[in-house]
């Protein structure tokens, strides 16, 4: 059996792991552009 601070660490990576995964496979599915203008002419 694994230590309940072992458990902790695990759980904890598994959840910063999880943060932003919808966020970040929307933007690598239809692809990001800049919040600013990129061609002043």
């Amino acid at each position: 059996m694994s230590s309940r601070t072992g458990k902790t660490r695990m759980a904890r990576k598994i959840r910063q792991a999880r943060k932003g995964k919808v966020r970040k496979r929307r933007e690598q599915n239809k692809g990001t552009t800049p919040k600013f203008a990129v061609h002043k002419s």
